[in-house]
Order: structure tokens, then sequence, then C-alpha cells
């Protein structure tokens, strides 16, 4: 009988009171009856959110927004984003090298790379 039951796919001797998919739970309950632990059938599917856009809070704020805004438009968003990547690279090479002089370590430099960006962003320079 055990052999037919485990051939044709049944189980003999469990029950289940299963009604979700793999991802819930079970625990054994009472007389080594497995549980599993699901919310009703009819539960609410929580909604497709989009991916979060890093959006700068001080967007056209700060001393050097306006002239930020005129060299993007002036020499297009492609180019001004390979250019602006070129100058933060830049800087934080000059920050590496500023950590390595002092004899900061890892976390102070990153440290500092962080409060660089905050400032530029509250300058006006990632609008």
């Amino acid at each position: 009988m055990a052999s037919m039951a485990a051939t044709t796919g049944q189980l003999v001797g469990l029950t289940s009171t299963f009604n979700g998919g793999w991802e819930n739970s079970f625990a054994v309950g009472n007389h080594g009856r497995v549980t599993f632990l699901t919310n009703p059938v009819g539960r609410r599917l929580r909604p497709i959110r989009s991916s979060p856009m890093m959006k700068n809070v001080n967007e056209g704020k700060g001393v050097f927004a306006p002239l930020v805004v005129v060299t993007r438009d002036v020499i297009g968003k492609k180019p001004f984003n390979k250019l602006r990547g070129k100058a933060i690279a830049l800087h934080s090479q000059v920050i590496t090298e500023f950590c390595k002089s002092i004899g900061a370590d890892a976390k102070q430099r990153q440290g500092l790379i962080r409060l660089a960006k905050k400032n530029g962003e509250k300058l006006g320079f990632l609008a």
C-alpha cells in the first residue's frame, strides 16, 4: 500500500490545511500533524511599486544651481553627466590622497566622501 501511494503521489497518514503557496511556513502541531500557517485565500495583494528614484532634495536650490542648469542645457544632458562623473571621480581621488597623507582609515575616507556629496547637494552642484 505504501509503495502504491508513493508511486501515485499521494501522502498517507498526513493531514494538511495547506491553502497557500510554498512561501508559507509550516509547523508540526498536535499528534504529529503538519499545519501550514497561511493567510486566508481571499487575501489582498500588495500593489507593485515602481523603483525609487534618487532625487536631490535641494534640486534647484543652492548658489551654483543656476550655473549647473545653464551648463547642462548648453552642452546637453549626456555630455554634462559625463563631465560631472569625471569631476566627482577626481574629487574622490583628491579626498583619498588627503586621507592617505593624514593617515585616515577607509571608514573616515568614506565619511568625507559622503560629506562632500551632501555639501555638493546643498551648494547646488547636483541640481
